[in-house]
């Protein structure tokens, strides 16, 4: 029996998030905003800072319709995917999506008696990886 080379694939690991990657993310993280029921505040303050005015814009979604929503830069396109990875585990957490949604804004022993939402809301980018990490932890994907 001789030995076969193996093929090895490329890891994409860290790879950059594509403009049209990244359309897709802004809209998705309108949504999950929606059904999390957070204010125009809280989304600005998830979403690094942004002006209440492009959130606005961002809502409407005729910026869209345009052919465009403007620069996403990388820390917001890593914020968004922070949040879409934070809401994948909540979804694997809670069958009923009702439940996970709620969750953000429960009082949780182990964040000491502070909701997911209230740490997130800190505004760092390592909040948001620190979240994400958690659930990850817990949903056993480690």
């Amino acid at each position: 029996m001789q030995l076969q080379p193996i093929v090895t694939t490329p890891a994409t690991v860290g790879s950059a998030i594509s403009n049209e990657e990244a359309g897709a993310l802004a809209r998705t993280t309108v949504n999950l905003f929606k059904a999390w029921n957070l204010t125009d505040l809280e989304a600005c303050i998830l979403l690094g800072g942004m002006s209440a005015r492009t959130w606005a814009r961002w809502k409407t979604g005729a910026r869209w319709k345009e052919g465009g929503i403007g620069r996403i830069d990388r820390d917001l396109r890593t914020r968004m995917a922070h949040l879409m990875g934070i809401h994948k585990g909540l979804r694997y957490l809670f069958t009923e999506p009702a439940r996970g949604y709620a969750w953000i804004r429960k009082p949780n022993a182990t964040f000491g008696g502070q909701s997911a939402l209230d740490l997130m809301l800190r505004g760092e980018l390592s909040d948001l990886a620190a979240m994400r990490e958690w659930l990850d932890a817990e949903r056993g994907a480690w």
